[in-house]
């Protein structure tokens, strides 16, 4: 997104019209007649004149998005139709990139209670964001009917106890702390998350010992490649072992955007796998069901999106920087030194 000058003229002219449009009507029927002028609000002009602000953007946004649904729709029961949380998240990042310049990425959806939370990345910020569960209104804030200072929902305090099975594990098996990742070879957060963070936590920890990585599949059905990669990726592993996998998994990640089952196949050569009995195994779909298994369980635990990580036992959702993997995996190092 490039710098522009504000243009406040332009702002202070749009609202007064909107304003007067209202203040100038005696009902509420000629209030609707004029809810098109609201919904042409230019709010795409001014992301520009408050993107250093990412949290003042959004809060216009979700202000104009209270307006609009106020007069563009009649009330009624905003949870009667609940969808998924993917519908959830997809509809409202689809909002906020048509009212600004397209920046707004969906980080991850969970339902909290009677809400979804969606967490949006805009110019590197994460912002949490809360719909209802028929995806049709944005909730700029949670207030409590007792009057007290809302909070925003908080996570479980208590620790996830997280079954490894016969997860794949990187770094040793001693290590004191374990990062259980969900994840999905598709998904372009989980390849933010390999770009840019697991580097950082295999050099620090990883490789050090004071870590291991257990990997379980995740695979989304808006991904349509994400369940045979996976499948492809046991295949290597079925043959050399976790190495081999983790091997697998670099190959995928690094190229995310070539996933076909003719290049698992090239790839898988490439380890030096034997290539008839890898194809056999993809072709046959020898650990479909593993990889659907891992699914559920992720499911069973409240993972809802990708990437998911329980770190010890405590969850963090989405592609975190390497900075709050660090904080909690310190912390953790300190409580078990003895």
């Amino acid at each position: 997104m490039k710098e522009k000058k504000a243009n406040n003229e332009l702002k202070n002219k749009d609202v007064k019209n909107v304003k007067d449009s209202v203040e100038n009507k005696d009902s509420l029927e000629n209030v609707n007649e004029k809810k098109d002028e609201i919904v042409e609000i230019p709010i795409g002009k001014y992301i520009d004149n408050l993107r250093k602000n990412p949290w003042m953007v959004v809060s216009v946004l979700l202000a104009i998005v209270i307006v609009v649904m106020a007069f563009s729709r009649g009330g009624g029961n905003v949870t009667a139709d609940v969808i998924s949380t993917d519908d959830a998240g997809k509809q409202l990042v689809s909002f906020l990139n048509s009212q600004g310049k397209g920046d707004v990425q969906l980080v991850s959806t969970v339902q909290e209670g009677s809400l979804y939370k969606s967490t949006v990345n805009f110019q590197g910020q994460d912002i949490p964001v809360y719909t209802t569960l028929d995806g049709k209104y944005v909730i700029p804030q949670v207030i409590p009917l007792s009057g007290l200072a809302a909070q925003p929902p908080q996570q479980p305090k208590e620790n996830v106890e997280v079954n490894i099975g016969d997860s794949p594990i990187k770094g040793s098996k001693e290590a004191k702390v374990t990062i259980v990742e969900f994840s999905d070879f598709q998904c372009p957060f989980c390849g933010k998350f390999f770009q840019e963070t697991l580097s950082q936590i295999d050099k620090d920890y990883i490789k050090t010992g004071k870590v291991k990585l257990v990997f379980k599949d995740f695979p989304l059905d808006i991904h349509e490649k994400a369940q045979k990669a996976a499948e492809a990726a046991r295949c290597v592993r079925e043959q050399i072992n976790d190495p081999g996998y983790y091997r697998m998994h670099d190959k995928m990640f690094t190229n995310q955007e070539s996933l076909s089952k003719e290049n698992y196949k090239k790839w898988a050569r490439e380890l030096d796998v034997d290539g008839k009995k890898f194809d056999s195994c993809l072709d046959s779909g020898k650990f479909e069901s593993v990889v659907k298994a891992d699914l559920e369980y992720g499911q069973q635990l409240g993972v809802s999106g990708t990437p998911a990580f329980f770190i010890n036992g405590k969850l963090v959702e989405g592609a975190q920087p390497y900075s709050v993997f660090k904080e909690i995996i310190d912390s953790e190092l300190n409580t078990n030194k003895n």
